[in-house]
């Protein structure tokens, strides 16, 4: 027989987490400010990607970014030249931000006056899947150099987002990349994902991307 006790730390850390995130969640409802956590792997352009949503939302609604890195402070350099309220949250080596270190980030950036926040997630497609930073909703980049297998590979993180950037779409004749195997695998993964082919660096797209948001922020201060 053991004579030790066996202690599900993980469960419990993420237990807890999830109460944070509700909580949050819930402050961020009464002060009207819609939190998107961002989330993609490294070099998907996430930060060209929030330049152009920025570029397209300007005068419509006051955004924050949070940009979270292990390290280094370049995507909030490009961020703050677009004159938008930016923060860099360096993570201290974890590869994720869980609801605690979401708040914090949320409290240095200051909300006051923000109808959209947005958390640019660290670069990975497994630990940021994980925990709930307590955002309105969860959004994910693919970009197309990266493959159309990443929803077999990575299926958590397609199964919880509520919508899918088909990045760099103006690339696809350049790759191996059948764009309608990854709508049909993430959709097999969430039926009720919504999926918007973009290039942000030409701009394809990218008023769908701002419609989709222009609506959840409309939604979120409605109910």
């Amino acid at each position: 027989m053991d004579t030790f006790k066996t202690l599900e730390i993980k469960e419990s850390i993420f237990e807890n987490n999830n109460i944070q995130a509700d909580l949050l969640r819930d402050e961020m409802k009464r002060e009207k400010v819609f939190l998107l956590n961002l989330m993609s792997s490294p070099g998907s352009g996430k930060t060209t990607t929030l330049v152009s949503t920025i570029e397209t939302l300007k005068g419509e609604m006051n955004i924050g970014i949070m940009e979270a890195d292990i390290d280094s402070d370049v995507d909030a350099h490009t961020i703050a030249q677009t004159g938008t309220r930016v923060i860099q949250l360096h993570t201290g080596g974890m590869c994720h931000l869980d609801a605690d270190m979401t708040r914090q980030g949320l409290t240095g950036l200051n909300t006051d006056n923000l109808d959209l926040a947005i958390l640019e997630n660290v670069g990975n497609l497994v630990c940021p899947a994980e925990f709930d930073t307590g955002a309105a909703k969860n959004a994910m980049i693919l970009s197309v150099p990266e493959g159309d297998d990443k929803p077999l590979k990575y299926p958590l993180m397609f199964s919880l987002v509520d919508v899918l950037l088909i990045n760099k779409i103006d690339t696809i004749g350049v790759f191996d990349f059948d764009i309608e195997a990854v709508k049909a695998r993430a959709r097999k993964l969430n039926p009720n994902i919504t999926i918007i082919p973009i290039s942000a660096k030409t701009g394809q797209g990218v008023e769908l991307w701002a419609d989709w948001l222009r609506n959840q922020v409309r939604v979120w201060n409605q109910t």
